[in-house]
């Protein structure tokens, strides 16, 4: 009896051998062609920074002329951030130092170290997404009360988040959980910390690498503001602007990817995943990273055939996906509260209401 016969779940393995073979050879061997849009978008940063450099000699009034070229900077931060993803699943170069080395500067700006990120993201989160096991899933209501928890209710869309700090949180939601890993990790590193929405351990050696990376990576961004002459508008717009705008650009889908969805015993990416529907041009601009249940059925395949892995999978498994417009998924996001009180019913944080997943698919029973 098969596990879907057993559960109803369908394993990511089960779904990927019935997909595998309808797709080309090409479409899971590693695309060099990203190295050239990621060195452009590096030379876009410099660039923005450069310019940024000299915002002192500028007139006040003419300082929004320098709006447009942070939006750029920012979207090259998003860019640059589901790139570094492809490349640390190993789907674009295969030479390891040239890997390591593009992973530490493409996360730089999400202050991202990259053996943190193989450690919570290609291990911890896609071999454990959406159960209760995932550092990446909705806190549960009667988890501890933590810091992190706490701040979830101010930076997480739900219904009961208010407008004006979710506009700002949207900015800072990405730092907050890079603190809250990083920080679980470095300090204590036990598996049991209480303000994960679930805790892990790596290795002694991999706890130095973050460790050492993370270092690297704060070096490079005292380095930008010194270069920055410390100046109050040149840090604000040639620094934190592109940044703040990165970081909204991410969350803007990692926000949706999962928190719709219920939790799941089997790693079943139909059911525990979305995917959004968002304008072409958009799709090529952040390297199809709306294909997001695609992505967790085939990690390491070139991005570029996440629209065939969809078709296929509407053709075999359609009643199965999570398929939403952007606007709807965040509509549903700001309709529901973000805690789970079981595996397929949200609350809020005190445990009082109950609101059915609205992804709900599959009886966990």
């Amino acid at each position: 009896m098969t596990v879907v016969e057993q559960t109803g779940w369908i394993t990511q393995a089960e779904y990927a051998k019935k997909i595998r073979p309808l797709l080309p050879r090409e479409a899971f061997l590693p695309d060099s062609s990203k190295v050239l849009p990621m060195l452009i978008n590096f030379a876009i940063l410099l660039l923005g920074w450069g310019i940024a450099s000299y915002l002192d000699q500028w007139n006040w009034y003419l300082l929004w002329l320098y709006l447009p070229f942070a939006v750029v900077m920012g979207n090259s931060i998003v860019f640059l951030s589901f790139a570094t993803h492809e490349l640390l699943h190993n789907s674009v170069i295969r030479n390891p130092f040239l890997r390591q080395c593009m992973g530490l500067f493409g996360f730089a700006m999400l202050w991202m170290p990259p053996a943190l990120w193989k450690a919570l993201h290609n291990y911890e989160h896609h071999n454990k997404t959406n159960s209760l096991h995932d550092p990446d899933r909705n806190y549960l209501y009667n988890q501890p009360d933590s810091w992190a928890k706490w701040l979830q209710n101010f930076v997480v869309p739900s219904e009961k988040v208010h407008l004006l700090w979710f506009v700002v949180s949207m900015s800072h939601t990405w730092g907050i959980y890079v603190l809250r890993n990083l920080t679980s990790i470095l300090l204590f590193n036990t598996g049991s910390t209480h303000y994960p929405p679930a805790s892990f351990k790596v290795s002694s050696k991999e706890r130095w690498a973050i460790a050492l990376e993370w270092l690297i990576v704060a070096s490079l961004h005292f380095s930008i503001v010194a270069f920055l002459g410390f100046h109050p508008i040149k840090v604000l717009l040639g620094y934190f602007l592109p940044i703040w705008i990165g970081h909204c650009g991410i969350i803007f889908y990692i926000f949706t990817n999962h928190m719709l969805c219920q939790m799941t015993e089997v790693n079943d990416p139909l059911i525990n995943s979305v995917s959004l529907r968002v304008p072409q041009w958009i799709d090529r601009l952040h390297l199809n990273f709306s294909y997001h249940t695609e992505h967790h059925i085939f990690p390491g395949m070139n991005s570029d055939y996440y629209p065939l892995v969809q078709t296929l999978l509407k053709a075999h498994y359609g009643d199965r996906l999570n398929l939403l417009g952007a606007g709807e998924a965040w509509q549903l996001m700001l309709q529901t509260p973000r805690y789970y009180k079981d595996a397929t019913t949200f609350t809020d944080r005190l445990g009082r209401k109950s609101v059915v997943c609205p992804l709900s698919q599959v009886s966990t029973h």
